[in-house]
């Protein structure tokens, strides 16, 4: 059980860096959008 655990930690740690750098990503690039309409708008 101990090596299973081990291979899904491993499993869920290595395709968990993609998504939290996807993520932080898309979310400044959504809230730069956001801030440069807003300001252009105005």
């Amino acid at each position: 059980m101990s090596t299973l655990e081990n291979v899904i930690w491993h499993v869920l740690g290595y395709s968990a860096i993609p998504v939290i750098i996807l993520g932080g990503f898309s979310v400044v690039a959504v809230a730069s959008i956001w801030i440069l309409s807003k300001t252009s708008d105005k």
